[in-house]
């Protein structure tokens, strides 16, 4: 199944304009968002750039129904109420508000999720950690990946709030073992690249974050994945 990666959006909603293009150009079956919607620099009194880019996801969530969600840790930073870099006080009422409709668009049976699996291929915002399966996972259902990554997905803030969960990890700055790296391949967000990279089971997208003087640290492009083959490449309007 060919996939398109929108990675780290951080108030940029052309970036759900563009991915609605390319998937009207027919080039992928499904799509997946690493979310990380609100918060970029300096933008926090921007109330209603928060609002329109919440509203291009809820439109992009209506449109292409089949999208998996994985949220960032700006995304539950605003429900579990985490100061975090950037975070909003002026726009934390309309991120939740928002966040909850975001919610109710996409269908009950594909609800966003910290971690979503397609084919052998693991959708997350940072990565999941083999520390962190063996952690939070019984030891009976580690060979068992969706049983791991259900475990996963009905953890709350306490177990997900820390630098190992799959809303923090960078793996790109560590040696530490991902999840079953000979059989999975793992796609993130979470860490600025100035490149669509892979290393290992690992391929990194966030290249449309940006400095604080809003010059772009990567490519700005998304990531096209074949999740049978996976072949990869990056595409752009």
């Amino acid at each position: 199944m060919k996939i398109l990666v929108i990675p780290d959006v951080h108030l940029k909603p052309q970036m759900f304009k563009q991915a609605t293009a390319l998937m009207h150009q027919g080039i992928a079956d499904r799509a997946v968002c690493l979310m990380d919607i609100p918060d970029d620099w300096d933008k926090q009194y921007n109330v209603g750039l928060y609002e329109e880019t919440y509203d291009e996801a809820i439109r992009f969530a209506k449109a292409f129904p089949e999208t998996a969600w994985c949220y960032g840790n700006h995304d539950l930073s605003y429900l579990w109420h985490c100061l975090e870099s950037g975070y909003s006080s002026m726009a934390s009422l309309t991120v939740q508000r928002k966040l909850l409709d975001l919610r109710e668009a996409v269908p009950e049976d594909n609800p966003i999720k910290y971690v979503q699996r397609i084919d052998n291929v693991l959708f997350s915002h940072g990565g999941v950690l083999n520390f962190f399966v063996e952690e939070y996972v019984p030891r009976a259902k580690y060979n068992d990946v969706d049983a791991v990554l259900e475990t996963i997905n009905q953890l709350g803030r306490i177990e997900m709030w820390n630098d190992a969960s799959p809303i923090w990890l960078r793996p790109q700055h560590s040696k530490m073992r991902l999840y079953k790296p000979r059989k999975l391949l793992q796609v993130v967000g979470h860490t600025p690249m100035d490149a669509i990279t892979k290393e290992g089971n690992l391929i990194s997208t966030d290249v449309f974050s940006t400095y604080r003087d809003g010059k772009p640290i990567g490519t700005e492009e998304f990531l096209l994945l074949d999740t049978v083959t996976w072949e990869y490449c990056g595409i752009k309007m």
